[in-house]
C-alpha cells in the first residue's frame, strides 16, 4: 500500500536542511548546473535504492514495481560523467562541444553517447525547471526538490 510517513522520515535522515535550503537558493537565482544536479544526485543517493522508496508511495502496486528497471549502477555511471568534466563545463554544459564530449567519455570509461544523452536530459530538465521558475512568479509553486529520478536513472 505504501507508507508516507515513513518516506518522509527517511528523506529527513539522509538531507542536510542547510544544504537543500542553499541549493534551492542558487538554483531560483542563477538556475541549475551540473555541480547542482550533483549534489541534489547524491543527497538522493542517501535515500537508498529507488524500488525500495516507490514501494513506500501511497497507490504504488507492488506488483507494477516487477517491470521497473532501476539500475543503480547508472548513477554512479553519471556520477563519473559529472565527474570527468572540468569546472567551467559543470558551470556551463553548453559549452560542451565534440571533442569535449569524446574527453569527458574517455575520461570516465563511458561510451559518447551516454555522454550526450546526460546533457540532453539535463537541458530538459533546465527548461522544465525554468518553466516551474515563471510558475511559481505568478502565483505557483515551485517544489523544495525539484530533482527526480525519471530519465537520469532509469533505463
Amino acid at each position: 500500500m505504501g507508507d508516507i510517513v515513513s518516506l518522509v522520515e527517511k528523506a529527513q535522515e539522509a538531507f542536510d536542511a542547510t544544504e537543500a535550503k542553499k541549493l534551492e537558493k542558487k538554483v531560483r537565482k542563477e538556475g541549475m548546473d551540473l555541480e547542482d544536479f550533483l549534489s541534489a544526485m547524491r543527497q538522493m543517493q542517501k535515500l537508498g535504492p529507488f524500488e525500495n522508496l516507490l514501494k513506500l508511495l501511497p497507490g504504488v502496486n507492488p506488483k507494477m514495481l516487477k517491470d521497473v528497471k532501476m539500475d543503480p549502477k547508472r548513477m554512479k555511471h553519471i556520477e563519473a560523467i559529472v565527474l570527468s568534466m572540468t569546472p567551467a563545463e559543470r558551470k556551463k554544459p553548453e559549452i560542451i562541444n565534440g571533442s569535449r564530449r569524446a574527453r569527458i567519455a574517455k575520461g570516465c570509461g563511458r561510451p559518447v553517447n551516454e555522454v550526450n544523452r546526460l546533457l540532453e536530459q539535463f537541458r530538459e530538465m533546465q527548461k522544465m525547471m525554468k518553466k516551474m521558475g515563471a510558475a511559481a512568479g505568478k502565483g505557483g509553486g515551485m517544489p523544495r526538490l525539484p530533482f527526480g529520478g525519471g530519465g537520469f536513472f532509469g533505463r
